[in-house]
């Protein structure tokens, strides 16, 4: 059954999931807004490390965030993570991400259990045979016992093999034999679904229970979520799951995540870049948010509208003032989100020339349009629709980012910030 959010955006319904640290509670499904998660990429044993990363995740806007937990020392140091988050007032919940020794990192450090508020379970590695479900009963009881939530993630690059290998030899006796593609996707979605009814019947509520099906390719994310889709009520997670470096993992993502979020499949998403050496994690998290905030699903941080540039824009100070705008939003952002809410939907324009910029900068809360080559050489600025002045002169960044914030501050902010 489909519902309708905020947006207006049909959504298929799932069932609502609770992820709970402290004061905080992040709900997946249930026709909620999509949410936007992360994952460090520190060696999780370096606690310090590890803390630095999550909470500049969190204070990016990643509304989960997870970490690695694959030795006993990186699980001990979940507890130091969690604890140093807390202390800092930064309440974001922890994802535990396990695989092949989960059960018994879970249940020999049993700190670790607690200080984290959902679990990543890849059902094909958790061991062989009968093996594998005694090791998936340990971890849905911990679980039961903690009060985490559990995604079912399951990926094309280590998909159970052993299920892969049952539903090929199926294919090849039919009468009507599918392509191998198709027994492949029908192979990771049913090991989705089939372990979400396992936990079920171990007793985990399937208010408890989120799903994923992840590959690297865009079409094939595609077919798969709309197949998983129509096989279960749990809450999704989207993701390609190795995007890529760059534009070309950027322009997957959006690709595979902007059709299925378009047709109402998805509840929380995550954008899986490689990134650039020495950069900052945080991309991740500003190119999620940017999907669906440019589908108007939800918004993050003031965005600014700016023109591509052409002969008639010679100087290339719009395109500066253009860059350090958004700069300047996405820095302010956190604290405006505390202190000045509703100012995340705000609309920026820097245009660079009189042509279309006056209409652009009129249509924007606040706009500026510059001069393009051989033009007057003053910059109007324009607030909801009316002129409120001009810029001139060597410092018009600095000039329109007061102008910005004055007017976050008589438009959102909360009495007495």
């Amino acid at each position: 059954m489909p519902t309708v959010n905020a947006c207006g955006l049909n959504r298929h319904w799932t069932t609502p999931v609770d992820v709970i640290w402290g004061p905080t509670t992040v709900t997946i499904g249930g026709g909620r807004p999509v949410v936007v998660q992360s994952m460090t990429n520190t060696a999780t044993a370096d606690a310090e490390a590890s803390y630095r990363q999550t909470a500049e995740l969190a204070e990016a806007g990643s509304e989960l965030v997870r970490l690695t937990v694959n030795t006993p020392d990186a699980a001990r140091a979940v507890v130091t993570i969690r604890e140093k988050l807390d202390a800092a007032g930064i309440h974001v919940p922890l994802v535990g991400d396990f695989h092949y020794n989960g059960h018994k990192l879970l249940t020999e450090i049993p700190e670790c259990a607690d200080c984290l508020s959902k679990y990543r379970i890849n059902p094909g590695n958790v061991g062989k045979g009968t093996k594998a479900e005694e090791n998936f009963a340990m971890m849905i009881e911990v679980a039961k016992r903690t009060g985490a939530a559990v995604r079912i993630g399951v990926n094309g690059g280590s998909l159970d093999q052993a299920l892969l290998a049952r539903l090929m030899d199926e294919n090849r006796q039919s009468e009507h034999p599918e392509s191998p593609q198709a027994v492949l996707r029908e192979a990771l979605v049913r090991s989705a679904v089939e372990s979400a009814e396992a936990a079920q019947s171990l007793g985990l509520p399937a208010n408890r229970l989120v799903l994923s099906c992840k590959v690297s390719e865009v079409q094939e994310l595609i077919a798969l979520y709309r197949t998983l889709s129509r096989r279960t009520k749990a809450a999704l997670h989207l993701g390609l799951t190795e995007a890529g470096i760059g534009s070309k993992g950027i322009v997957a993502s959006t690709a595979a995540l902007a059709v299925l979020l378009e047709e109402g499949i998805g509840d929380t998403i995550r954008v899986s870049l490689t990134p650039a050496p020495g950069a900052s994690r945080t991309e991740e998290v500003i190119v999620a948010q940017e999907i669906l905030q440019s589908m108007e699903l939800r918004s993050f941080t003031p965005l600014v509208t700016s023109c591509p540039g052409c002969g008639r824009t010679s100087s290339d100070l719009f395109q500066r003032l253009a860059q350090e705008t958004q700069q300047f939003l996405r820095a302010r952002a956190p604290e405006w989100r505390r202190i000045a809410p509703g100012s995340e939907a705000m609309k920026v324009a820097v245009m660079g020339c009189i042509v279309n910029g006056p209409g652009e900068s009129r249509q924007a809360d606040i706009g500026v349009s510059l001069p393009g080559s051989g033009e007057s050489p003053v910059a109007p600025v324009y607030i909801r629709g009316e002129k409120a002045g001009v810029l001139k002169g060597a410092d018009i960044a600095k000039q329109f980012q007061d102008i910005i914030e004055k007017f976050v501050r008589e438009n959102y902010a909360k009495q007495g910030s």
